[in-house]
């Protein structure tokens, strides 16, 4: 650690490079904080997210275990805020945890009105609404039912 070292990042997209970025300087400066993957590594991605969500005043926080239901993740989180200015303060917030905290940049979709902000970090993926758009929608009640009997489909 401390020695100085040289880093080339080559980005692909469909088998072609796009750009290279060259880092130089000590290495735990060019190295990102990120938490150790683990079997755990989703379980604490979301206690930083509810940790979050409840110090940004969010309300009405349901989180749901969709590990083994979807390929999308491991948990998703379903909250409101009162009007479009608090979704997308609690979105910011959440982001700036996410990221202060090693879990990288989250991509996040629908913060242009702020009614339906969907942010994913990988293993949890978060859906802020306002309380109007939340109810039209009900994603959670989709999310939440029980698992069919694969043997038993009539």
């Amino acid at each position: 650690m401390g020695a100085l070292s040289r880093f080339s990042c080559c980005y692909f997209r469909k088998g072609r490079t796009l750009t290279t970025v060259h880092f130089k300087g000590r290495d735990t400066v060019a190295t990102p904080r990120r938490p150790e993957r683990g079997e755990n590594a989703a379980a604490r991605a979301l206690e930083l997210v509810l940790a979050s969500l409840e110090d940004s005043k969010a309300e009405d926080i349901v989180s749901i275990d969709i590990a083994g239901k979807s390929a999308l993740g491991d948990y998703m989180v379903v909250v409101s805020g009162r009007s479009s200015r608090h979704v997308m303060a609690i979105c910011e917030h959440l982001v700036t945890d996410l990221k202060q905290e090693g879990f990288g940049a989250p991509r996040v979709e629908g913060a242009d009105a702020g009614d339906w902000v969907l942010i994913d970090s990988g293993d949890v993926i978060i859906h802020v609404f306002r309380p109007e758009i939340r109810e039209f929608y009900n994603i959670e009640k989709m999310w939440s039912a029980p698992d069919i009997d694969e043997g038993r489909l009539h």
